[in-house]
């Protein structure tokens, strides 16, 4: 039940109507320019192609269930970056030793606020934003220092759980740094999680104490404060709230300003404070989660460190060079581990925001620019959620050109892609093709790591062919640190996730009922186990589960069972080909894989996003589906059907019409008969984290998801 759909380069190119004797011509062109180009090339540069092609990982032993580890670890797992930093206070500390007064942490000035009244009625904020203004290692140094002595003035103390519920900013990490030095656990919340979750989170961990915003605390604490009972003190990054009388008795607001300047004057005679050792909680990690209520994972210094420690070796010539963009949310994993990478290797990291990324983002005025035209970053993480975002924008544009350049276009794309699979450059058209595209992330981009869900194999080419770098897949979860494999840069193959990183080591699991095995020809398959320094210490205050998820060996070392499933390839890379919670079996004994037909059915430029849906109880798979508003209507003028947007989503004849695209497309990417929808409800409202439908990493929520087209569900199904 192999579900990893063939990603040669051949089934990825752009299609083009041009004239066949013109196309001659170009061939012989572009064979001409091969050949020029293609001499010293060979002479100068060992091909990308022979690296790609060595082994990166290997099993330790002979026997199926044998881990694999990478072939720069096979001798012992790393744990440390620098010999004696063994905590993430020392960590800094030795990076604020080494980098002083370089930059480190950048925040855009705010200009001009504005409200745009759209066609439609409705209000957007506009924003026109300056330079960035830069903290050095050691003003984050002292900020943070003063910033956790003043909290220890407010009562915090060691190993006692303190809350960050905030948006990714500088101040975001001033205090995690904080916390790290002084001992305090940090319990991090996602900024779009629902109130019960806030609620939940706060009073599992009985936190006194809580970092937030002047718009975070209006928006989504004002309303629950009095439901935590144990909370004492709000304090708010950005100055203080406009109103204060709101608040339960007993509740005090201070400003990260105030409390800074209250561990300044107290710092010359205050005794010295609590150090951590490696073993102890650094984070509470609040999922998301994609079922149910959130669960915290505990995060150790020693988990941390281990975790980035792996990251960074997969990273050459990382430095005082590179600029990294911070953007996601800092209280998911792969965002925190990215920026503590930075911050060890002396890197700078200006802050963005979703809404201000690009010169196109939502709250960029017109004219103005975007984040990244200004940062010009080096290195960036992104979900696969924005990566196709940037795909279907950019082919929509492509789509949009005049015959010419859209045939300009797809022929240097489509010369590129084989360039790439043959392991070679193409510099002229990174530098004429492909330079406006490039310039939509700043023009400097050297590396993109992508995670926190699968890419799909079209979206990766794209983005390695529009952005002239790599694109590496990582797999990791919040409960391994985010650390498990990512991908070589000069592995410029698709539809795979890399090998185990230096820190861990991967083995196969058998899974009987999904018909997986280590023992499988010509790939060992299974449930993906991690093991290593990385793996955490568990869920909080929930036993049960921990156990369910974790296990140690014989000798000590964690393991962590994914629940994901995968298969190794013979250079030791891994391919993510299932999940266990994905698997469901039809009335008539078939499974199918509901990830697998998403993955089919999400590039189509028809579709925004799709959940695929069945249960033992009936013979067919059924969908939820968000079109994209452009292309709907588009097919729906071509259709002759009319109407506002919710009316075409609607519609019985839109669900139709947009099926039979939704089969095509099916049958094209090999889905069996009994995998492709049947039925389908078409969404007019995207699903976003604010709706509690997907995670800030854009994962679908099946169990939220359900629930809430169960009157579809119902209807498709039949009511019985």
């Amino acid at each position: 039940m192999n579900n990893h759909i063939s990603s040669k380069p051949s089934t990825m190119k752009l299609k083009h109507t041009i004239n066949p004797i013109l196309l001659y011509f170009i061939h012989f062109i572009i064979s001409l320019y091969t050949i020029l180009t293609y001499i010293p090339y060979y002479f100068l540069s060992e091909s990308r192609q022979e690296k790609s092609n060595q082994i990166k990982a290997k099993p330790v032993n002979s026997k199926p269930e044998s881990a694999y580890r990478s072939v720069n670890s096979l001798d012992g797992l790393a744990s440390v970056l620098y010999p004696g930093c063994d905590t993430l206070d020392k960590v800094f500390m030795h990076a604020k030793n080494k980098f002083k007064d370089k930059r480190l942490l950048g925040t855009r000035e705010i200009l001009n606020e504005e409200d745009e009244v759209q066609p439609n009625g409705k209000i957007f904020k506009k924003v026109i934003l300056g330079n960035y203004n830069w903290l050095s290692f050691e003003d984050v140094f002292v900020s943070a220092f003063n910033f956790g002595n003043g909290l220890q003035i407010l009562g915090q103390k060691p190993k006692t759980n303190i809350a960050i519920f905030c948006e990714t900013r500088a101040e975001w990490m001033i205090a995690a740094q904080a916390c790290f030095m002084y001992n305090f656990q940090l319990v991090t919340l996602y900024a779009t999680l629902g109130g019960p979750a806030i609620v939940h989170g706060l009073n599992e961990t009985e936190v006194t104490n809580i970092i937030t915003s002047k718009e975070l605390l209006q928006t989504k604490l004002k309303d629950i404060v009095s439901l935590v009972p144990c909370l004492r003190h709000i304090i708010t990054v950005d100055g203080k709230p406009p109103t204060w009388s709101e608040f339960p008795k007993g509740v005090i607001v201070h400003t990260m300003a105030a409390v800074q300047a209250l561990g300044a004057k107290a710092s010359v005679e205050n005794k010295p404070h609590s150090k951590p050792v490696p073993s102890d909680i650094a984070v509470i990690m609040y999922t998301s989660g994609s079922t149910g209520l959130p669960k915290g994972v505990m995060i150790s210094h020693s988990n941390l460190i281990a975790g980035i420690t792996g990251m960074a070796e997969r990273i050459p010539d990382l430095g005082e060079k590179d600029v990294y963009i911070g953007y996601l949310p800092l209280a998911h994993v792969l965002e925190l581990s990215a920026e503590l990478v930075c911050l060890s290797h002396g890197c700078c990291i200006g802050y963005s925001s979703p809404q201000t990324l690009a010169d196109q983002s939502s709250k960029i005025k017109k004219g103005s620019k975007g984040d990244t035209s200004i940062l010009k970053p080096t290195l960036m993480a992104a979900v696969p959620e924005i990566m196709d975002r940037i795909y279907k924008n950019v082919m929509n544009k492509v789509n949009g050109m005049s015959n010419f350049q859209r045939t300009l276009f797809i022929l240097a794309y489509n010369y590129k892609m084989e360039q790439i699979s043959k392991g070679h450059g193409t510099p002229l058209c990174d530098s004429f093709i492909f330079r406006k595209v490039r310039s939509l992330l700043g023009g400097n981009i050297r590396l993109l790591l992508c995670g926190g869900a699968p890419l799909s194999a079209t979206t990766q080419r794209f983005m390695n062919i529009c952005f002239c770098c790599p694109v590496g897949q990582g797999y990791g979860l919040t409960e391994s640190c985010g650390a498990g494999t990512i991908t070589e840069v000069w592995d410029y193959n698709t539809g795979r996730v890399g090998a185990p990183l230096v820190c861990c080591e991967i083995k196969l699991k058998n899974w009987e009922e999904g018909g997986y095995f280590n023992t499988d020809k010509p790939h060992p398959r299974g449930e993906i186990i991690i093991g290593g320094q990385n793996v955490t210490m568990g869920y909080y205050k929930n036993e049960a589960k921990t156990k369910a998820d974790f296990f140690e060996d014989e000798n000590g070392q964690r393991w962590l069972c994914t629940g994901d499933i995968g298969e190794f390839d013979p250079d030791g890379c891994l391919k993510i080909i299932d999940r266990k919670k994905d698997l469901v079996k039809l009335q008539a004994g078939e499974y199918v894989s509901l990830g697998k037909v998403e993955a089919a059915l999400k590039n189509l430029s028809l579709i925004d996003n799709i959940c695929a849906y069945a249960n033992s109880y009936h013979s067919y798979v059924i969908g939820f589906v968000v079109p994209n508003q452009k292309e709907l209507t588009e097919l729906a003028r071509k259709r002759g059907l009319r109407g506002t947007w919710e009316e075409l989503c609607n519609s019985c004849e839109m669900e139709n019409e947009v099926l039979k695209v939704l089969s095509e497309a099916a049958v094209s990417a090999s889905l069996e008969k009994f995998e492709i929808p049947v039925k389908i409800r078409l969404s007019p409202e995207p699903w976003t984290p604010e709706t509690g439908l997907v995670t800030d990493a854009f994962k679908l929520k099946r169990k939220e998801l359900k629930t809430h087209y169960q009157a579809d569900i119902e209807r498709m199904y039949g009511r019985k």
